[in-house]
């Protein structure tokens, strides 16, 4: 084809005029067409521009190992809400629980206990047996983080627990008077949130294992905190004004050192930019249907996915527009909240009080894009 016998540059400039529906048409023209537009080159700009790509905001690509021309494929399957839902466990008594996802592995708090499972590289659903299973708590796991090497878990027992990710061995303290909410671990420090209204944060080194470092009055039950990316220190009095009463913080995500977002009781999500403002957020957008956002996740990009109180509701928000984008209501029948959801380029997983569903992307409705 005369069109692939320009000079490189030139054809890249060219192809860039294209949608990715007609990129992928014109690769189908013959081999050589078909291996020049499978570069990742020539998609980066338009992944960049899509939803949950993998690709940040700062250019970072998250998923090296995936042809972008696919995830832009299944990128427009998450705009569009095309996807299949299944049922990965199920458990008898209603539970608050909560999923961490660590490349292939699945991470899911139940009960006092928290259990590791293989997802499936075909589909995306757990392996039958558990690869692992951390324990001690004499209550129930309220959440856990995720580090290189350790994983930490708080509960309503007031403990805290360090396990070691590679072998059964842990170690563990009573780290607040009433139950642990929250926790968040980076860089060798680790910072609780209770209900005893106190944050305290812990050394996680060795040579000062296990011992407090600092504790801050709060005045307030602490329902959730994130450590910023960079490790500095920044006091931030308070963020926002003139909240309602009861208006609570129940989860936060940083995208950057300085940028932030937070879901609770009020319906809100704000997005906040501290190098802006702390008195007031630079975006917001309101859940349509009052409902309390228990969670959310960000793909460092374009895309929110938030986790609603009622009828197990997930929505999808593209930052650049101020209404929802898709809503999945995954227990129509049942009014249990979403305790907590995580996502990678293919699959969302949400947990509920008594099933842990997934939602598929990578659908046949996107046979046209090949």
């Amino acid at each position: 084809m005369f069109l692939f016998q320009l000079p490189e540059d030139v054809l890249f400039l060219v192809l860039s005029y294209l949608d990715p529906r007609s990129l992928c048409r014109l690769s189908q023209a013959c081999k050589r067409s078909y291996m020049f537009i499978s570069r990742d080159a020539v998609w980066r700009k338009k992944a960049k521009d899509m939803i949950n790509t993998g690709l940040t905001r700062h250019g970072i690509d998250l998923c090296p190992s995936i042809p972008l021309k696919d995830r832009v494929r299944v990128s427009h399957n998450w705009n569009h809400g095309v996807c299949r839902k299944d049922v990965l466990l199920k458990w008898k008594i209603n539970l608050l629980p909560w999923i961490q996802l660590d490349c292939d592995v699945l991470y899911l708090s139940q009960a006092a206990n928290i259990s590791a499972y293989h997802l499936r590289a075909e589909g995306g659903k757990l392996q039958n047996n558990r690869v692992a299973l951390f324990s001690g708590h004499q209550e129930d796991v309220c959440r856990f983080t995720l580090t290189d090497t350790h994983l930490i878990s708080a509960g309503g027992d007031g403990k805290i627990i360090v396990h070691d990710r590679g072998s059964d061995y842990s170690v563990e303290y009573y780290g607040h008077n009433q139950e642990v909410n929250c926790i968040d671990c980076k860089g060798g420090v680790i910072v609780s949130g209770s209900r005893d209204k106190t944050a305290k944060i812990w050394a996680l080194a060795p040579d000062r294992f296990g011992q407090c470092l600092h504790t801050i009055p709060t005045y307030d039950r602490v329902w959730s905190v994130a450590i910023s990316p960079s490790l500095w220190c920044h006091l931030v009095s308070c963020l926002g004004t003139e909240f309602r009463r009861g208006a609570g913080v129940l989860d936060i995500a940083y995208e950057s050192p300085f940028q932030l977002l937070t879901c609770g009781y009020d319906t809100f999500i704000r997005y906040w930019d501290l190098r802006v403002s702390t008195r007031k957020c630079v975006m917001e957008w309101e859940e349509p249907h009052d409902s309390t956002l228990y969670c959310i996740k960000s793909d460092k990009n374009h895309m929110i996915a938030s986790g609603s109180s009622y009828y197990g509701v997930v929505r999808l928000w593209d930052k650049r527009q101020t209404r929802c984008l898709q809503m999945f209501q995954l227990a129509p029948t049942t009014s249990s909240p979403v305790y907590s959801l995580c996502f990678n380029t293919t699959h969302l997983y949400a947990a509920l009080a008594s099933v842990l569903y997934s939602l598929d992307f990578r659908t046949a409705a996107s046979q046209s894009w090949k």
